[in-house]
């Protein structure tokens, strides 16, 4: 097989997976939606199907490599594949929902729960031994500690700083203050490197898929900027299901479908440029996490259903390009990409 044709395949088999199951798995979301049952495992699945797609396809065309990391990568697929069957069962056998500290959950959303957290436990084991050489050739090492820590550091500020701005222009500034009194929001914070370790795959999942596979690719035929704008196009559209039957309701499903685009294309340029400034996958992979979870303290909201039945409207999304645009769109200036563009 040659490169060209190998890469091909690589490309065909992400793309079946990543966005073919994903759009299987949308049509399950939308009739989850019709009977109807509690169905945050689909979220939380899709997250897993980049990144599985990738390891597919590697595994498919390079498996005689002796340094790919073959082990994490099958531990990975079948967690993805567990998770893909708590989702059908969510709608096969429901059960009777659970109640947990005034969260409402399915058996199954309960269960997915824990096989996150065993992935990740086993993943991180997977990750260790699998050697220093394999983790450097498939994008897996850690690296530039420095550069890492001041685009974690900087992507916190803009964060807080954008929810404080929202506020502000809200006419809520009074929230800032509730926050920072809320003794619930200073533990979450303190806990949050913790509930990381637990729960990365499902973060490393998306990242691994879109800013190392498809971001370089898109550069590479489309420009440095027109490739991660391109990105952030197709990682909103990758949303489109979740955004008609979870996040909202479906009157509501193309202003939440423009409003996730929008922040795709945000966030990706952001998370392009900690890529790029630190060739470090784990950079995005954490930013993606923070972004996630850190969405409850801005909230002041702990409640698991806080992503669920959003209320959106058109003229929220003017101020989103404003926000998004200016704190984290700006990003696409810097010299990380005027450099390689050169």
């Amino acid at each position: 097989m040659t490169e060209q044709n190998k890469t091909k395949k690589q490309l065909i088999i992400f793309l079946l997976i990543a966005y073919g199951l994903t759009y299987v798995m949308g049509i399950l979301t939308w009739y989850g939606s019709t009977i109807p049952v509690e169905m945050s495992v689909f979220p939380s699945a899709q997250m897993f199907y980049p990144a599985a797609g990738v390891m597919l396809a590697y595994l498919v065309t390079q498996w005689k490599d002796e340094l790919l990391p073959r082990w994490f990568y099958i531990c990975f697929l079948l967690s993805t594949f567990v998770m893909v069957v708590c989702c059908v069962l969510t709608l096969a056998s429901p059960g009777e929902p659970l109640s947990l500290n005034g969260m409402t959950l399915s058996i199954w959303s309960l269960i997915s729960q824990f096989v996150i957290i065993a992935a990740s436990i086993l993943c991180w084991i997977m990750l260790l031994v699998s050697g220093k050489e394999r983790r450097k050739k498939y994008g897996l090492a850690w690296n530039n500690w420095k550069g890492s820590l001041f685009c974690i550091f900087v992507f916190i500020v803009l964060y807080f700083g954008r929810a404080a701005i929202s506020y502000v222009l809200e006419g809520e500034a009074g929230m800032i203050l509730d926050i920072v009194k809320n003794p619930t929001a200073w533990f979450y914070l303190l806990y949050i490197p913790i509930n990381f370790v637990f729960s990365f795959v499902a973060f490393f999942g998306e990242e691994y898929g879109w800013r190392y596979y498809l971001q370089p690719i898109l550069q590479k035929r489309f420009g440095m900027r027109r490739g991660v704008l391109l990105l952030g196009v197709v990682w909103g559209l990758w949303h489109i299901f979740l955004d008609f039957f979870f996040y909202t309701t479906p009157d509501k499903g193309l202003i939440m479908t423009v409003s996730q685009i929008i922040t795709c294309i945000g966030l990706g340029i952001f998370f392009a440029w900690a890529y790029l400034k630190t060739n470090n996958i784990w950079v995005p992979v954490i930013l993606h996490f923070l972004n996630n979870n850190l969405i409850l303290v801005v909230a002041n909201d702990y409640s698991v259903e806080i992503l669920q039945n959003q209320a959106v409207t058109w003229e929220a999304i003017p101020a989103a390009i404003l926000l998004n645009g200016v704190l984290f769109g700006v990003f696409i200036l810097s010299k990380e990409f005027r450099k390689k563009e050169e």
